[in-house]
């Protein structure tokens, strides 16, 4: 975690997020945005959602509109490499400069607290016998969520036959497991502690390497698949360095702040700093790594 003094604060930032409210690209925002104000960072914070297609068209619109605007950040991620590998669309990440990488999060799989399938290995062994009866919710089309259920896929040999169901919000992917429209449900543990909690959901593993808030990981389980999310901020490409320059120094300021500490152990999130080349060499490789992901897991638009 990067440790630096305080500057003065920007009088507005703007976080565009690509995604409906309520899900994990405005939990983490609309967390930065306080955070920013909280540490003195930015007098003001203002915040603009536009979602659909793994943050596709948010991030047309964004530079669209502030691909040159000094003061606005756009909440991006692994969803977004994932879904701009699934749609080819005409704008691309190469159109925006990184900024700064925030976080990492790990896929959780959960099915209905009355389900049978109460293992991995279960869910894999449902999907090689019955795929088109184990249809699996999640976030949009390309995304980590549908990355991680295509490599669920690949081990039950049936990449070809996965039933994906891509919702716009964590929400939608709970109401489909619960109301029986899907056998199992992926996304981050933030969008389905609720439903844990209240026991209507049952967490069967995590995407990490390792047990994650006391789940148990896929791999330690038998089945062998791992897949870490992220979550970061990026500004116009058009926008002057020195400017960029300020963006990052209060970003840098924000997560120093008590209240992005509390946000990270609110919402189980796996804090990761990194800004400057690293970020943008590993945006460019995990970009590459989508392409390549979304080929051989043969995953479809849905």
């Amino acid at each position: 975690m990067p440790i630096g003094q305080a500057h003065a604060a920007l009088p507005q930032v703007r976080i565009f997020i690509p995604a409906n409210e309520g899900g994990g690209w405005d939990q983490t925002g609309r967390a930065l945005g306080a955070a920013l104000v909280d540490s003195g960072a930015a007098a003001q914070v203002v915040y603009e959602n536009l979602g659909g297609k793994g943050g596709t068209p948010g991030l047309a619109r964004y530079v669209e509109a502030y691909g040159s605007a000094a003061d606005t950040l756009l909440m991006g991620g692994m969803v977004m490499t994932g879904a701009i590998a699934l749609h080819k669309p005409p704008v691309t990440l190469a159109r925006v400069a990184p900024v700064a990488r925030l976080t990492s999060d790990y896929c959780v799989l959960v099915v209905r607290a009355d389900s049978p399938i109460t293992t991995p290995k279960a869910l894999v062994a449902q999907l090689r016998s019955r795929p088109d009866r184990t249809p699996i919710a999640g976030g949009s089309a390309g995304g980590v969520d549908h990355m991680f259920a295509g490599m669920l896929a690949r081990v039950a040999g049936r990449t070809a036959d996965l039933v994906y169901r891509p919702f716009p919000g964590g929400a939608q992917v709970v109401e489909a497991v619960v109301g029986g429209q899907a056998a199992a449900g992926i996304a981050g543990y933030s969008e389905f502690a609720e439903g844990i909690g209240s026991g209507r959901l049952r967490a069967i593993g995590v995407s990490s390497k390792r047990p994650f808030l006391g789940m148990p990981s896929f791999k330690e389980q038998g089945v062998d698949v791992d897949l870490a999310n992220w979550r970061g901020v990026f500004t116009g490409k058009d926008v002057p360095a020195e400017r960029r320059q300020a963006l990052l120094q209060a970003v840098r300021q924000a997560v120093n702040s008590e209240a992005w500490q509390k946000a990270v152990k609110r919402n189980n999130w796996d804090p990761f700093w990194q800004e400057g080349s690293a970020f943008q060499g590993f945006v460019e490789l995990d970009s590459s790594m989508a392409d390549v992901l979304i080929y051989l897991l043969k995953l479809k638009k849905g």
